[in-house]
């Protein structure tokens, strides 16, 4: 029987989709008033969405294409590039946006504050990726 909708894709959109269910109900127990369209979308938090959707996606390479397949190379690059921009680029830009923000603040100027997305710390990063691999697990054991 062919399959209707590919692992791969549905690995993704799992990931994604728990990741941000898990950061909504985060941020509420922490007493934020957040709508949940706004969740969907939201940048930085505990789990990292990046890092569980690309993981989720490995993963589901690794168990049905093997480690010796060029996807699987081309898969494990795309991780690593994704939880490092997670990690330092996005969080960087992030720090330096907040800074931002504050000397504008500080200054009474005029200028529009920029909107900042802080990034992951690597816990946040550690949390997706294992978060991820587990959906990726269940999503390939789940379509064999």
């Amino acid at each position: 029987m062919p399959q209707i909708l590919s692992p791969y894709l549905l690995a993704l959109v799992v990931a994604w989709l728990a990741a941000h269910v898990v950061k909504y109900f985060i941020a509420v127990s922490r007493g934020k008033q957040l709508d949940f369209t706004h969740q969907l979308f939201i940048s930085g938090g505990m789990p990292s969405s990046h890092a569980a959707t690309s993981v989720a996606v490995w993963m589901v390479i690794l168990l049905k294409d093997g480690p010796g397949s060029g996807l699987f190379g081309l898969a494990t690059l795309f991780v690593l590039i994704v939880t490092y921009d997670a990690v330092k680029v996005r969080r960087s830009s992030g720090e330096q946006g907040e800074a931002l923000t504050q000397l504008i603040r500080s200054l009474k100027s005029d200028i529009r504050l920029p909107r900042t997305a802080r990034g992951h710390t690597p816990f946040e990063v550690l949390i997706g990726s294992i978060f991820g691999a587990l959906i990726g697990i269940i999503v390939f054991l789940a379509t064999r």
